[in-house]
This record gives structure tokens, sequence and C-alpha cells, in this order.
């Protein structure tokens, strides 16, 4: 898995990660996949979208944002869309 860990201060982290498309259908597509696993999993990402670049950040609000084990395995899940 190649997501960063950021922190943000002392006491906040995030993975983050930047993923490219050929287009911005493309990408729209992706948000949407992903958008269907994060609300099964009740775990939702921070992300951006600007033509054929999604950047996602995801950390755990209710642990102060923190990565957390919800958060490697969104990362998991996200990773296994991206062909």
């Amino acid at each position: 898995m190649d997501w960063k860990e950021e922190n943000t201060n002392e006491s906040q982290s995030a993975l983050v990660k930047e993923f490219k498309f050929k287009n911005f259908i493309e990408a729209w597509a992706f948000m949407s996949r992903v958008a269907l696993i994060a609300e099964k999993m009740d775990h939702h990402p921070d992300w951006t979208n600007v033509y054929n670049q999604v950047n996602i950040r995801l950390s755990t609000h209710d642990a102060g944002n923190k990565i957390t084990d919800k958060d490697r395995k969104l990362a998991s899940e996200i990773d296994k869309l991206k062909v």
C-alpha cells in the first residue's frame, strides 16, 4: 500500500494518497465506487477532485483525527478499486 502517513500536528495524522485517471469521468466513477464502500463501512474520506485527479485523506474523527484500523481497512479497499 503506497499511502503516506502525514502528521498535521503532534496530535493529528492521516493516510493520504493521490490517484490519477485518464479524464474526469473516470475519476468521478472511481469516487462513486469509493463512496459506496465508505458508506457501507460507515467511514467517510476527506477528498478533493480536480479534473482527472482525486486526493484522499483518511483519519478517524472519533479518535481525534488520528490514523486507526478503520483508515487502514478503507485504504486497502480503495486500493482494490484502482486497476
